[in-house]
């Protein structure tokens, strides 16, 4: 598999280079060289010491008239200049003159994706200056600082890929001279397995995808053999953290041990890439795992609690909800049936049981404006329902959009013999709660989200969400530039282009400091917002991707043949066969799903799908005809609350009386992972 870059940024030869590069980075340790200048021969840095420059003695026979003509005219002359230099460098660097916005918001789409360029190397300028090569950058105070005895490459690891799909080549050549020479994870501390895992081993394996260097795939072995200790636990479940030079796992500290269900569920993507990488089934084996222990909880409705148990593999708790703690076990199901090209669709069965959950117990509408939130139930199914909603819920647009379409853009999709008014449903909802996540930043002075909002549902509100005190930070977060990316993908709507270039445009209003980096904020509902003193790597390894994406007309890393892990980290999709196969069932056998569908081609297993009646709730079966949609949402308006596509997905199904040997029909059928979309809603109502 291959990806095509811009014309106007060639492709590097790395491998040609090593040599240069391992001397490299050592010249990023005085603040006062450029790494790049540091090489060259016979170049001086300007000295601040250096005495300033003379002017030269006037011409006796000039008289003081004349000279101050000639001064007054330089001085207009060099004024004009100054300004001239000084304008035209604050168009290229993106710098708002006055209050005009005109000249930014007239650029061209590649003018628009080259500030944001331009942003990542401003923000990587001043990590080299101030914090180069630590775990942790606080631009405020203009240091940096390693999480423990030495550099885990938190930074410099995570922003590998950003820089390689931005041409930046000196930068990625310094970067990947550090990672070969200075990083070792051999090290007796204790990291946390998930934030590692989709961090690290996920930025080494995307590294080593688009570079085709071998060291990054070495790096990232002897990271995964680290982790991998943190799967011995009695249920398979992994421990939340691990030592790294130990390889032993470590329990959670707090929370009576108990690692979150998100945190061990989103650690598949990275494992079954190094295990198709490397040809180890160990790797994919443990994670997989963790998937078949999950499932043995049976969760309502698909919806799962947000701790688990490494000694038991039980939920622990009742709290269900779509942000912390929760959200990547849902992104990662539909990402697992996409990475492995389709062919583990145990994975998309669990997808759709989550999807209809979260719209039967989860999904409200705020008022006064009817925009579409997911609640949180923090005392489960029979406790209240919380109108709270994280930022980080915002990546689930993306995420159903994908499950709807497998990437592919709308139109094709549409024309398929497989679409139904269900995905038509799950894409719309997709829409609308990227819809809402844009407005929880159009509605703040700043014109960026808080970490948290709450939404008002009852009938007499003038305003349909409110921020807390405690909850106005923004962290420069991802998951709606994300959604963003992938509806604009799949879509061609410029819409979401131009809500992400307004979000870009207030990030770099309101989140660079005086002196050119950038940081996060301590509160998005005043202006001037207070800064705080952390830019955390997502800044650089996925909200600025996922915006340079956005505004891409390269089709750089294609949905359909790759998948990102919730790091930002893109991996390609491939086909697992012959060496990995679905080693569980939900019958207890240790099967192979395809095997199952033996004969039978990829785009024939969901031939019958589910068909919603909208004004009952009924479901009935359509084999293999395209459903006639006469009022299909169009992919043009997002911003339309979609009410008459979801106004019954509240509602509860009709409850049929099913015999016990018509269960094990369904539940074989989901074993074997046939007829997904249509037996789905049966099993459901039967579990109900």
């Amino acid at each position: 598999m291959s990806f095509k870059l811009p014309d106007t940024k060639p492709s590097f030869g790395i491998k040609q280079q090593r040599a240069k590069e391992d001397s490299v980075w050592k010249a990023l340790r005085n603040n006062n060289t450029s790494p790049f200048t540091a090489s060259i021969p016979n170049f001086r840095s300007k000295d601040p010491q250096l005495p300033l420059y003379k002017d030269k003695p006037l011409n006796n026979q000039t008289s003081s008239w004349e000279r101050r003509k000639i001064m007054f005219f330089k001085a207009f002359i060099l004024g004009l200049a100054f300004y001239t230099c000084y304008y035209i460098g604050g168009l290229l660097q993106g710098v708002e003159f006055g209050n005009n916005n005109n000249s930014l918001d007239n650029l061209t789409w590649k003018e628009k994706q080259d500030q944001v360029r331009q942003v990542f190397k401003e923000t990587w300028k001043h990590y080299e200056t101030d914090a180069w090569g630590k775990d942790e950058y606080h631009p405020l105070s203009h240091k940096g600082k390693n999480m423990g005895p030495g550099p885990l490459g938190w930074i410099i690891v995570d922003s590998l890929d950003t820089m390689h799909l931005m041409g930046l080549e000196e930068e990625f050549k310094t970067a990947e001279a550090w990672v070969a020479n200075e990083l070792n994870y051999d090290m007796n501390y204790e990291v946390n397995v998930f934030e590692t895992t989709i961090r690290m081993l996920g930025g080494l394996l995307s590294a080593h995808y688009l570079s085709k260097n071998d060291m990054f795939l070495e790096k990232a072995v002897d990271l995964g053999n680290r982790i991998i200790g943190a799967f011995d636990s009695p249920s398979g479940i992994p421990y939340a953290s691990v030592n790294l030079h130990t390889k032993k796992g470590v329990k959670n500290h707090v929370d009576n041990g108990a690692s979150s269900t998100a945190e061990v569920a989103t650690l598949q993507l990275e494992f079954k890439y190094l295990s198709k990488l490397t040809g180890e089934s160990l790797y994919w084996e443990k994670v997989e795992k963790i998937m078949e222990v999950l499932d043995k909880n049976q969760p309502k409705d698909g919806l799962v609690p947000i701790y688990v148990h490494p000694d038991t593999g039980k939920y622990q708790g009742k709290y269900i909800r779509l942000g912390s703690r929760a959200d990547s076990y849902y992104e990662y199901l539909i990402k697992q049936y996409l990475q492995t090209d389709e062919q583990e669709p145990i994975y998309n069965t669990l997808f759709h049981e989550s999807n209809y959950g979260i719209k039967k117990h989860l999904l409200r509408h705020s008022k006064p404006s009817n925009l579409v939130f997911f609640g949180e139930l923090e005392r489960g199914f029979n406790g209240g329902f919380s109108n709270k909603m994280d930022h980080l819920v915002c990546f689930i647009g993306g995420s159903f959009a994908l499950g709807a379409t497998g990437g592919e853009d709308i139109l094709t999709a549409r024309k398929s013999g497989s679409w139904t008014p269900l995905k038509e449903e799950d894409f719309t909802l997709g829409k609308e709660i990227t819809h809402t996540c844009w407005k929880t930043y159009e509605g703040t002075a700043t014109g960026l989200s808080s970490e948290i909002v709450v939404f008002n549902d009852d009938e007499d509100s003038t305003k349909d969400f409110y921020i807390k005190p405690l909850d106005r930070h923004n962290l420069q977060r991802p998951e709606t530039v994300e959604s963003l990316f992938i509806l604009y993908r799949i879509t061609k709507d410029p819409i979401y282009r131009e809500w992400g270039w307004k979000i870009f445009q207030s990030f770099v209003k309101h989140t660079k400091t005086a002196d050119g980096a950038f940081t996060s904020l301590s509160d998005v509902t005043t202006v001037p917002p207070k800064l705080r003193d952390n830019m955390e790597s997502f800044w650089i390894a996925e909200t600025l991707k996922y915006l340079y994406l956005l505004f891409d007309d390269e089709n750089l890393i294609p949905l359909t043949e790759n998948v990102f892990n919730t790091e930002g980290h893109p991996f390609p999709r491939f086909d697992p066969n012959p060496l990995f196969k679905t080693g569980w069932s939900r019958d207890g056998s240790h099967k192979n799903t395809n095997q199952q569908q033996q004969g039978k081609p990829k785009d024939q297993i969901h031939q019958e799908e589910i068909v919603i009646d909208d004004k009952k709730g009924n479901s009935k079966h359509h084999e293999q005809q395209p459903p006639k949609l006469n009022n299909a949402p169009v992919a043009a308006e997002p911003a339309k609350p979609a009410l008459e596509q979801l106004k019954d997905l509240n509602q509860e199904p009709n409850q049929q009386q099913e015999s016990d040997d018509e269960k094990a029909k369904i539940k074989a059928k989901l074993a074997k992972g046939e007829n997904v979309n249509e037996i789905i809603e049966e099993l459901i109502d039967q579990q109900a």
